[in-house]
């Protein structure tokens, strides 16, 4: 009876998987050597696959459904057998079972800013994070690109290619979407829709859909971001550059306030830092505009009184509005169209 019972347990006749809910994606039978019932049940249900492999190559794909495992339910490792159509023995081959579930609120997101063309500002590095979701579609290219004769392959071992595929494509994403920086916070559906139209065809070759990619956040590192604040001051001020004297006064007084109270000065420093401030900005503004004023105006008229003449603007202090002006330039706040108009204003000064 013992030997009777030994030999009944070389022959597995009941073959299927229970998840665990542990994220796995492909889980081998444990055959244990033992071999498979001619005529035994296999059940695959919803959200699986099952694959046989035998000998290292693929068989027989299953779909959900229960099967009686027989010449005519797996053709294909029949055929690699060579079995006879009369002859009904057990037979070893490895089996495979594939989640198909959609792996849900998978994360991607920028570890280093990456640097995109834009249409307003030539080049930006950007920051942006999001989910994605996937499954596996094609069991036999999932084998073969991935999991392999593994006994258990998961999400988690997974996770870092995928991310690395979707942060691979976002300089694509952006450039095919043609939406501007300044556009993409309020483009964000939009902009997931490209990055997975362009990230999918990569899932593909790996035998998974590329289900759902959405984009939380789009930003720029902090320093740009500063850049940027300063840009869309200016855009504000226009041509101005009166007001535009003023703008950089304001900007500055903070950190002039900032410096003066350091130094020991408490809150008399403070004041007087303040006041400096002020005090330059508007002397600056005043003298720049009335001098810009000054080459516009029209020659009197006949007999009409002569005007009182425009306090002339010191060479000294041009030069050092145009080394502002170049500072402001080469930091991207200022476009070389908009340099050079105020240049060449400030130039005819000096003659």
């Amino acid at each position: 009876m013992a030997l009777m019972d030994f030999i009944k347990k070389q022959f597995i006749d009941i073959l299927e998987w229970t998840e665990d809910g542990d994220g796995t994606l492909a889980w081998r039978f444990p055959m244990a050597g033992n071999e498979i019932q001619y005529g035994a049940s296999l059940t695959v249900r919803e959200s699986q696959m099952a694959v046989f492999v035998n000998e290292g190559k693929i068989a027989d794909v299953f779909g959900p459904g229960m099967y009686k495992l027989t010449t005519q339910t797996i053709p294909v490792l029949t055929y690699l057998k060579n079995w006879d159509k009369l002859f009904q023995s057990p037979f070893k081959s490895d089996l495979y079972f594939f989640s198909t579930r959609q792996q849900v609120d998978q994360r991607w997101g920028t570890t280093q800013p990456v640097t995109i063309r834009d249409p307003d500002f030539g080049a930006v590095r950007l920051r942006a994070f999001g989910n994605y979701s996937y499954r596996i579609v094609d069991p036999k290219a999932f084998y073969s690109e991935i999991s392999g004769s593994r006994d258990r392959y998961t999400v988690l071992e997974l996770d870092g290619q995928l991310r690395a595929l979707m942060l691979q494509h976002i300089s694509d994403a952006v450039a095919s979407s043609g939406i501007a920086f300044l556009d993409l916070a309020a483009n964000q559906v939009e902009f997931a829709a490209r990055l997975k139209e362009v990230t999918a065809p990569a899932f593909d070759k790996l035998g998974l859909k590329l289900e759902i990619v959405t984009v939380q956040n789009v930003s720029l590192p902090e320093e740009l971001q500063k850049i940027l604040d300063q840009k869309i001051g200016m855009g504000m001020v226009g041509n101005d550059m009166g007001r535009f004297m003023q703008y950089q006064t304001a900007q500055s007084i903070p950190k002039f306030a900032e410096s003066s109270g350091s130094g020991g000065g408490g809150i008399a420093g403070d004041a007087m830092g303040l006041g400096a401030g002020v005090a330059l900005g508007q002397v600056m503004a005043q003298q720049l505009s009335q001098g810009l004023q000054g080459g516009q105006q029209q020659p009197a008229a006949a007999g009409a009184p002569a005007a009182a003449p425009v306090a002339a603007i010191r060479p000294d202090e041009v030069m050092a509005t145009i080394e502002k002006l170049a500072e402001l330039k080469s930091k991207g706040i200022l476009t070389q169209e908009e340099f050079d108009s105020k240049k060449a204003e400030l130039l005819k000064k000096l003659v």
